[in-house]
């Protein structure tokens, strides 16, 4: 299992783009075969932040998932011009 950890920033006035794009990104992204969860949360106090958690089966899982054409047009073309990725770390469960 690996996991993902990611934070986005919306640009100011933008947070409901950011919104509206991680809805379509969950959506395709959870139709994945390697994909064991995909979930976006958007903090109480600072509605501009965005925290992504993923789980994937397998390191391969996850760059099938960075090379879907999803991901691409979502993540790599659309978000950031109207986010700022500000963190993403790799993790491994315990046990």
């Amino acid at each position: 299992m690996v996991v993902l950890a990611v934070t986005w920033m919306a640009k100011a006035g933008r947070e409901t783009e950011v919104a509206e794009l991680f809805n379509k990104l969950t959506a395709e992204s959870r139709k994945e075969p390697g994909c064991a969860i995909y979930q976006v949360h958007r903090h109480r106090t600072e509605p501009r932040r965005f925290f992504i958690y993923e789980q994937y089966k397998d390191d391969a899982a996850l760059e099938a998932h960075r090379a879907a054409p999803h991901f691409l047009q979502f993540v790599k073309k659309e978000l950031p011009k109207i986010g700022d990725r500000v963190d993403g770390q790799l993790y491994e469960p315990l046990g």
